[in-house]
């Protein structure tokens, strides 16, 4: 049994590890790889089963509260986070991804693969094709930021990111530059994973079949090892970025998405 344990420790150290690197390479969250392999290693050891979504999902949330804030600090020092569109995106982000966290602790484990399959397809053509919407108008009223952070934020609960998949592309088409879109998004990651994180703590609380070390829908274990490992490798990534050529890194990335995908179709 002990050796099960450093075993699978050493598992999501080394998760982190591709994590980290991998999102200081490309600028992406992490949760689009934690997400299906820790399911499919939760799912391998038969650690909560039938609750391996709710799990992966919370701990990668979770993992954002750590590997967000070294991000926004940096792009804080160049000027380039809008903090206004953050202050006012904040609450619909925090509502629709609390909201949405504690609707997946209800949902069968079926329904978020599925929806998680289907955006992780978006995710690769996305990456693949490297999106980005021409700018057509400015940003909206209150309102309207609120129903969009709203819909940012309850499908980063189900999928398990800190939104900047949506909030990129959301920026973009409003008139923000690319470099302050990914500033800000990296900024509006945070009250994502503080909400998300919540939502599924609270989702999970007092669940049975919960592996030994989880805290409602967030696996301690796994989230110690990840954090590590990212905090290793995120560096190094982001000075390999300035070495080489990004788009075809990026379609490599779209790749890797669609083999998770099909892997997590093929297996369950």
């Amino acid at each position: 049994m002990p050796e099960l344990v450093s075993a699978l420790f050493a598992a999501y150290v080394g998760l982190g590890l591709l994590v980290g690197f991998v999102a200081g390479l490309l600028g992406v969250g992490g949760g689009l790889i934690i997400v299906p392999v820790l399911i499919m290693l939760l799912h391998a050891n038969d650690l909560a089963a039938g609750m391996e979504p709710q799990l992966a999902l919370g701990t990668s949330l979770a993992s954002i509260l750590f590997t967000s804030l070294s991000s926004v600090r940096a792009h804080h020092r160049h000027g380039a986070v809008v903090w206004p569109l953050v202050r006012r995106i904040a609450p619909g982000i925090v509502l629709g991804t609390l909201v949405g966290a504690l609707l997946a602790a209800q949902m069968s484990a079926q329904v978020l693969k599925a929806f998680f399959v289907a955006f992780l397809f978006y995710a690769a053509f996305q990456m693949w094709l490297d999106f980005k919407p021409a700018p057509h108008r400015g940003l909206p009223g209150r309102g309207g930021t609120t129903l969009a952070g709203g819909v940012i934020g309850a499908v980063s609960s189900w999928v398990g990111i800190g939104g900047g998949t949506l909030s990129v592309p959301f920026m973009l088409w409003h008139n923000v530059t690319l470099h302050r879109a990914i500033a800000t998004s990296a900024a509006i990651g945070f009250p994502i994973a503080i909400a998300g994180a919540t939502g599924y703590v609270l989702g999970g609380w007092g669940v049975q079949g919960l592996p030994e070390g989880s805290l409602g829908f967030v696996y301690l274990p796994a989230l110690a090892g990840i954090v590590a490992g990212s905090v290793l490798t995120a560096p190094l990534g982001a000075r390999t970025a300035h070495r080489l050529p990004v788009r075809p890194l990026k379609r490599i990335f779209a790749l890797l998405l669609v083999t998770l995908a099909l892997r997590m179709v093929w297996t369950y």
